[in-house]
Formats: C-alpha cells, structure tokens, sequence
C-alpha cells in the first residue's frame, strides 16, 4: 500500500485516508495529515528580503587615478569616449592626478553603465556611483 507515493510497511494510514489539499507524514510508523498550508507557512522565512535595483534616479560616473595612464592618454580618451573638447577633458584629467577623481558624466543608470564600461575599455579605472550616495 502507498501513500502519496510513500510504501506503508505497516499499512496503517491513520487519519490520511481521502484528504485533499494534504500531505501525509510518517510519525512513528504512522502515516498522519498535515495540512499543505501549514507546513508552507512553517517553512517560510519569518522576514522579507528585498532585492531592488535602482534605475531612476541620478548616477555618475567617476574616473579614479591610477598609476598607469599617461596624462595625454586620459586626455584622448575623455574626449574619444565622453566627447569632451580639449579644455573639458584636461580639467577633468587634472581633476582625477591631483584629486584622485573626477565625475565626467551625470545621467540616467543605462547611460552611465555603458561609459563605464567603455572606459573600463579604454584601461580607465571608472565607477559607478548613485547620487543619492552624496
């Protein structure tokens, strides 16, 4: 004899026998009813955890100093990748020698996601960073 497709070995099916919506459970060699929605809700965990990825609002993208780009190279590729003229893209390059970083674009998340990728590219190290950070 099975039960939800457990063998009964002492063939005693307690209060299982026709419940719908149920499992059966063997508890000392007796097969008894438990309810689906009970042993859910039991199983589930006591607090909520929300994943949430931010896509409105404001994000920058950040260039960080590093110790490998020429000074003219960082120049080129703000100007190639970001569209800076001459003037723009040797501030911003001063801005990250001497500061450490400079915010070479502020916009929407897509937008910023795909400069930082192609300045990372281009051998730059650039982040992201949400504005509500600041």
């Amino acid at each position: 004899m099975t039960v939800s497709g457990i063998p009964s070995t002492e063939g005693n099916l307690g209060d299982c026998n026709g419940k719908e919506n149920s499992v059966c459970a063997r508890d000392s060699g007796v097969f008894t009813h438990r309810s689906v929605r009970k042993i859910y809700s039991s199983s589930l965990p006591k607090h909520t955890v929300q994943n949430e990825l931010q896509l409105e609002g404001v994000w920058r993208v950040v260039v960080l100093n590093d110790p490998v780009n020429l000074m003219s190279y960082v120049v080129l590729v703000f100007k190639k990748v970001i569209g800076f003229d001459e003037p723009t893209a040797r501030k911003h390059m001063l801005e990250v020698h001497e500061g450490g970083r400079s915010v070479v674009w502020v916009g929407l998340r897509e937008r910023a996601e795909a400069y930082v990728f192609t300045l990372q590219q281009w051998h730059l190290t650039a982040v992201l960073e949400s504005d509500e950070a600041h």
